[in-house]
């Protein structure tokens, strides 16, 4: 299995364990990030938090010993900067460690913005000597410029040194037609569905520069008859919002199946889901799994935890696999809050989140 583990001198997503027994943990922290990505960095023995919120123009850091005792750190990342590209909407960081090296992928928008569009998101990279920043930006511009917003960036390096880079299409002036659309549109009155589609594209060694173009790996599904139509559209067809989502991807390799997660409906409703698909290579073909969603809102069942999303997984100082997300509960109201869950894999191989 390979995830964010990481070599301190080749980048390579080191081999965990098979995950865990059913009889796992769930907890609630007490920090407030959006878009949690955690990673264990062994020169200093510690967990390192890293989400959306907490700053303006920016990105903070908190620390952990034992994942459960967070410290507030300090801002990490400061867009104010001379290659600073980005002008506000700093999201989805993920650090990663590269020949004693951390480099922090993330969202922003762009200042060259001529057109003058409401979402003109794209993916940067800056680089720091320690997982505490200061971060900067290699260059004054994105990652790169597939000629429409981009999100939620995920990077990825695989047994045979080939590098990826996953991220999410914006809603943003992308309507499609579909049969949950046309249903959508006759219910509600709405003039166009728009969706968030994930992408893929190959990374050179430098985890830079792309290689050539980008390949369409999820999407909301079209029929009204997919098995994944009534959960990964339940922010349209309750009357929410005119949008679909399929975003916060993040992609795991285990007994050489790729597992790619991903977050549908609406980051700031209560409908907010995680499902997966798997691949025999990391730019597809992805088939969804029947156990979909496997991580969504629990109160329809009693529980106080809604909008649950934008995963990711990283391996623990015991080399065990966990996950972390964030949702909202009655108490918190519309805060979001990191909550970090167990992982297990069935005898066939099926994913499963510990959320009880």
């Amino acid at each position: 299995m390979t995830v964010p583990r990481f070599d301190t001198a080749k980048f390579r997503f080191l081999a965990t364990d098979q995950g865990l027994t059913q009889n796992g943990k769930s907890y609630q922290t007490d920090v407030a990030f959006g878009d949690p990505f955690i990673v264990f960095d062994p020169p200093t023995d510690r967990y390192y938090l890293y989400g959306t919120g907490g700053t303006e123009n920016g990105f903070i850091a908190y620390s952990s010993k034992d994942l459960k005792t967070w410290t507030k750190e300090r801002k990490v990342y400061d867009a104010n900067q001379p290659n600073g590209w980005g002008e506000k909407d700093f999201w989805a960081p993920e650090v990663y460690r590269v020949n004693n090296k951390y480099y922090m992928y993330y969202s922003a928008h762009w200042k060259d913005n001529p057109k003058q569009h409401i979402e003109n998101y794209r993916i940067g990279v800056a680089v720091a000597d320690s997982p505490l920043g200061p971060f900067k930006d290699l260059t004054g511009k994105p990652i790169f410029d597939p000629g429409y917003p981009i999100i939620d960036a995920n990077v990825f390096r695989d047994t045979d040194n080939r590098n990826y880079l996953f991220y999410s299409r914006c809603c943003y002036e992308h309507p499609v037609e579909s049969e949950v659309a046309d249903w959508a549109k006759q219910k509600y009155g709405y003039s166009r569905i728009e969706e968030s589609w994930v992408y893929g594209v190959e990374l050179d060694s430098s985890m830079t520069t792309t290689i050539g173009d980008p390949v369409l790996l999820m999407r909301p599904p079209v029929s009204m008859n997919d098995v994944q139509a009534e959960w990964e559209s339940r922010s349209v067809t309750s009357g929410e919002i005119n949008r679909r989502w399929t975003e916060g991807s993040f992609l795991m390799k285990k007994n050489g199946q790729y597992y790619m997660m991903y977050s549908a409906n609406y980051f700031a409703g209560a409908n907010y889901a995680v499902g997966y698909g798997t691949a025999t290579a990391p730019l597809g073909s992805y088939e969804k799994s029947p156990a979909n969603p496997i991580i969504e809102k629990n109160t329809h069942s009693g529980g106080v935890i809604s909008g649950t999303g934008h995963n990711s997984l990283f391996s623990d100082r015991e080399g065990k696999l966990r996950c972390v997300y964030h949702g909202r509960t009655i108490k918190t109201g519309d805060k979001r809050i990191v909550f970090i869950s167990d992982v297990f894999f069935n005898e066939n191989g099926q994913l499963h989140i510990v959320t009880d």
